[in-house]
């Protein structure tokens, strides 16, 4: 019984810092963990293929300060982000990672490297 109500305790206090963490309001960078999910126009394309959705979505992902961003209609991922801060706006640095702008409500994208070009303009 002791080992039941652990486990359900655990689940509860899981369960509500994603709840937090997933909070349409919540700026990525106030948090270490973050959790979000945008949706509006999206589009990759490596010179053999090209998606394009207008109802697309993108889930973003923030532990510590490197940000995944995991991509709905078969849109190759993008992982190990960094941003710096403008303001409330947040915009990627590094070698073919450049050209992301997020804040607590849009994502905003242009990424071209060796391995493609991704578009975004979504909100929460």
């Amino acid at each position: 019984m002791k080992n039941t109500a652990k486990m359900i305790g655990t689940l509860v206090i899981a369960s509500l810092l994603f709840m937090v963490s997933c909070d349409k309001d919540t700026d990525p960078s106030d948090r270490d963990v973050f959790v979000g999910t945008y949706e509006g126009d999206i589009s990759f394309s490596n010179g053999e293929e090209t998606i394009i959705d207008e109802d697309g979505r993108v889930t973003v992902a923030k532990v510590g300060d490197s940000y995944s961003f995991v991509f709905g209609s078969g849109i190759p991922d993008i992982t190990g982000v960094k941003f710096e801060a403008d303001g409330n706006t947040h915009v990627s640095i590094g070698e073919g990672l450049t050209g992301i702008t997020i804040t607590a409500s849009s994502l905003n994208m242009l990424v071209t490297n060796d391995r493609g070009t991704w578009t975004a303009d979504c909100s929460r």
